[in-house]
C-alpha cells in the first residue's frame, strides 16, 4: 500500500481543515480541553455530531445506501486524521459504529428504516447492554433472561459498566433466550427503548471522580420488562453470539494512531512548559527517550492501521486484526496518560472537578493547577479501563494466538 497522500487527498485535507476551523467553536474547544476521556456532556456531543451530520461526515464508513458520504479510503483516513489532529470531540460509537452495522447486516427493512436515520442525525442516543456482574470478558456466561410470553419477551436481570445509560433513548442488548446446548447458542440480540416500565439505572462511581463529576458508567436493572419480539429481535433468535462478534470487530477495530498523535503532542507541549533540574522537562534525557519511544510506537501502529483499513475498503473483514489494534492502541493510550501525569508532576495531586464541570457550573474560584494539568490525573485513572473494556487485552491475546498463530 502507498502510504503517501494523493493530490486529491491533499485537496480534501484542506477542505476538512477549513471546515474544522469554522465548525469547531471556541466554546467547544474550551470544553474539550478539560475533558478526561475525549467526550463532552450530551449537549456538547450532540452539537458536534449534528455539525458533522450536516456536513455529511458523521458516518464515513457507512454505505451510501444508508446515508454514508461515499469517501475513498484515503479521504476516510484524512478525515479521521484531521479531526484527531484538531482535538475535536469523540463521537459516541454506540449508535454510529456499533449497533448500526449490525442493523445494516442483520436487521429487517422495517428495523433499518426505523433506526438508521435517527442514529445518523444523532436524534436517538444508544447504550450497550453486554457485560453483567460475573460476565465481562466471559460474555457467553451472561444470564439476563428473555422469556417468551405471547408476542413479548419478558426481561429480568442486569447489565453493568453501561456507558452513558443515563442519556440513552435505546439499548442494544444480549439476552439469554435458551439454556439448551452450548452457552453461545442460547443468546439473542435485541433492541428496545430505555423508558419501558421495569428499567432502572444506578450510577457507578469510578477512580476518576464521583458520578456527579461527568458520570460515565452505570448498572441497569430489568424487572419483568416487556418488549415486543417482532420489533426488538435483530436477526434470528439464538444467533446473537454471531452478531455480537460481528459488532465487536467494529468496536475493537478502530483507528487509534491519529488520536494518539494528538495526545502525545499535548504531552510534549506540557513537558515544554514544566521544569526539571532548571530546564524544560522535554529536554530531560530520560523523559525525551520515553517520548521518542512512544513516537516510534505510534508511527508503527499508524502504518499498520492504514494497511488494515485499505484491506477493509477492498471488502475484507477486520477479523482478528481488530484484537491486535485494540491491544496496541489501548496500551498506547495508557502509556501516554502516564507520561502526561509524569509531566505535570505535583499538579496532579489536588483533585479538580474535571470534564469542564467548573465551566458548566460557572465556578469562578482559582484552580490549583494550570488548565492543561487539570485533566491529567482524571485521564490517567479513566484510561485504566481501556485495556479491560471491549474484551480485556488478555482475552484479545488469546484470540490472536488462536486465530492468527493457530495455537
Amino acid at each position: 500500500m502507498d502510504l503517501s497522500l494523493t493530490e486529491e487527498d491533499r485537496a480534501f485535507q484542506k477542505e476538512v481543515r477549513d471546515w474544522i476551523a469554522d465548525a469547531y467553536t471556541p466554546e467547544l474547544r474550551a470544553k474539550q480541553a478539560m475533558t478526561k476521556n475525549g467526550y463532552l456532556d450530551k449537549a456538547g456531543m450532540i452539537e458536534w455530531q449534528k455539525k458533522l451530520h450536516e456536513r455529511g461526515w458523521i458516518a464515513p464508513n457507512w454505505p451510501t445506501e444508508f446515508g454514508g458520504p461515499g469517501l475513498t479510503p484515503g479521504e476516510k483516513y484524512v478525515l479521521q486524521m484531521e479531526l484527531a489532529a484538531a482535538g475535536t470531540p469523540n463521537t459516541s460509537p454506540m449508535g454510529l459504529s456499533m449497533v448500526a452495522p449490525v442493523i445494516m447486516a442483520f436487521g429487517n427493512d422495517e428495523q433499518k428504516a426505523q433506526h438508521l436515520p435517527p442514529i445518523l442525525s444523532s436524534d436517538i442516543w444508544w447504550c450497550q447492554g453486554y457485560s453483567e456482574p460475573g460476565s465481562g470478558s466471559d460474555l457467553a456466561s451472561l444470564q439476563m433472561s428473555a422469556v417468551r410470553d405471547g408476542d413479548d419477551y419478558v426481561l429480568n436481570g442486569s447489565k453493568i459498566w453501561t456507558t452513558h445509560a443515563q442519556w440513552a433513548d435505546w439499548m442494544f442488548c444480549l439476552v439469554r433466550t435458551s439454556k439448551e446446548g452450548k452457552p453461545q447458542e442460547g443468546i439473542s440480540f435485541i433492541v428496545f427503548p430505555m423508558d419501558l416500565p421495569g428499567i432502572s439505572i444506578s450510577a457507578l462511581p469510578t477512580l476518576d471522580g464521583p458520578p456527579e463529576d461527568g458520570q460515565e458508567i452505570n448498572q441497569v436493572f430489568f424487572e419483568d420488562v416487556r418488549v415486543p419480539i417482532k420489533e426488538s429481535l435483530i436477526g434470528e433468535e439464538n444467533k446473537g453470539w454471531t452478531y455480537a462478534k460481528y459488532l465487536l470487530e467494529f468496536e475493537r477495530g478502530n483507528a487509534y494512531a491519529p488520536g494518539l498523535k494528538n495526545a502525545l503532542s499535548k504531552t510534549k507541549k506540557i513537558a515544554s512548559l514544566e521544569q526539571a533540574e532548571g530546564d524544560a522537562l522535554i529536554r530531560d534525557p530520560d523523559f525525551a527517550r520515553k517520548i521518542a519511544a512512544m513516537e516510534i510506537q505510534i508511527e508503527s501502529l499508524n502504518a499498520t492501521e492504514r494497511r488494515i483499513f485499505s484491506a477493509l475498503s477492498a471488502g475484507e473483514a477486520v477479523g482478528p486484526a481488530s484484537s491486535m489494534l485494540k491491544c496496541a492502541g489501548s496500551e498506547a493510550q495508557q502509556a501516554i496518560s502516564e507520561l502526561t501525569l509524569e509531566a505535570v508532576g505535583g499538579y496532579a495531586a489536588p483533585f479538580v472537578r474535571d470534564s469542564f464541570a467548573h465551566l458548566r457550573d460557572g465556578a469562578n474560584e482559582d484552580l490549583p493547577a494550570p488548565d492543561y494539568a487539570v485533566p491529567a490525573a482524571p485521564s490517567y485513572f479513566n484510561y485504566r479501563k481501556t485495556s479491560i473494556y471491549a474484551g480485556s487485552n488478555e482475552i484479545q491475546r488469546n484470540i490472536m494466538a488462536k486465530m492468527v498463530l493457530g495455537l
